[in-house]
């Protein structure tokens, strides 16, 4: 089973959107197929956030011809170098309103939800091409949610599935960037939902779990994992500033440590068990290190041009990195 998995990461995103353009050509050129798609290689996409909103492009159908995929993963990749900049617009009101994002989210969704909107239309959960796996976290359940194409399949359809739009909404609803998102599902239940990234920065390990909930037989070895994340943060803390913060203080440390941590530990823990299964290659995490670019800012919401073009080239520059190796896991696939 080949699984692709998405960090969260907001603007961050356009790294591995470039990653997987180089991908999706690679592959085209193997097939010697120029309309081949990403959700033609895999079997199970997951993401988080960002790689959320990437996973249901990845997936859409086209309306044209419902068994191909909508998008190319340059279309992708275009609704942040493209948009980026309405979604995380402060307006003079909202940042006056909320402190700079101290006594309120700090963005308006709308712009996001319309773009959304755009993008995905009507198209629902059990309509993607492919098994999906997205994140969320419910708030008043107070248990992580997860959003699966497979699940609409059973007796509960109408209890999972949902509007595709709704699902982008509540994976990237960040806190203290958007509200939570109050989505509804077919059979009218309602969810208040925030970012997964609060527990699956990066979900690569609750892909895995969920491929072997699709057939109890499989074993790691028959696992194919390419999981890219979104940059790990530059900035350090210093203790000697840190031993003074209060609950103000942490606010905005405390994302960006349980982010980088989460998706960390979680390549370890795939690391240790592939390398323990004798399959080490195939398993593969791209990642980069943002401190050693620093015409970037690594910020989740700065949306500037010059930024989005810095993160652009950072993801050109990985895939380049990386090419011997992400030619061999597109011969995998």
């Amino acid at each position: 089973m080949n699984i692709l998995s998405i960090d969260g990461g907001g603007i961050r995103g356009i790294i591995p959107g470039q990653v997987i353009v180089a991908l999706e050509h690679k592959l085209q050129q193997i097939k010697n197929d120029p309309s081949f798609r990403i959700a033609d290689a895999f079997d199970l996409i997951a993401g988080t956030s960002t790689g959320g909103i990437l996973t249901c492009l990845y997936l859409c159908p086209d309306s044209q011809s419902p068994a191909r995929s909508r998008f190319t993963a340059q279309d992708a990749v275009n609704l942040y170098l493209e948009n980026g900049d309405d979604i995380f617009d402060v307006g003079f009101f909202k940042k006056f309103t909320s402190v700079g994002g101290l006594t309120d989210e700090k963005y308006s969704a709308d712009a996001l939800e319309k773009i959304l909107r755009r993008y995905l239309g009507d198209l629902k959960l059990s309509q993607l091409l492919k098994p999906c796996l997205i994140t969320a976290y419910d708030i008043y359940a107070r248990k992580a949610k997860f959003f699966n194409q497979q699940d609409t399949k059973g007796g509960s359809s109408l209890t999972d599935d949902f509007y595709v739009r709704d699902v982008a909404r509540a994976t990237s609803a960040a806190p203290t960037y958007f509200e939570p998102a109050n989505i509804t599902s077919f059979d009218r239940s309602v969810y208040p939902l925030v970012d997964g990234g609060t527990f699956a920065n990066n979900p690569a390990m609750c892909a895995c779990v969920e491929a072997f909930g699709y057939d109890s037989s499989l074993k790691i070895t028959d696992l194919k994992v390419l999981s890219i994340g979104t940059g790990s943060a530059d900035k350090p803390y210093h203790y000697s500033e840190a031993k003074n913060w209060g609950k103000l203080g942490w606010v905005g440390p405390v994302l960006d440590i349980m982010f980088d941590g989460v998706s960390d530990t979680v390549d370890y823990q795939l690391k240790m068990l592939f390398n323990s299964a004798g399959v080490p290659k195939q398993y593969l995490r791209l990642q980069v290190d943002l401190g050693e670019h620093p015409e970037v800012d690594s910020a989740m919401d700065n949306a500037s041009k010059e930024n989005m073009r810095a993160l652009e080239k950072v993801g050109k520059t990985l895939a380049a990195t990386h090419d011997a190796e992400l030619q061999a896991f597109a011969s995998f696939l």
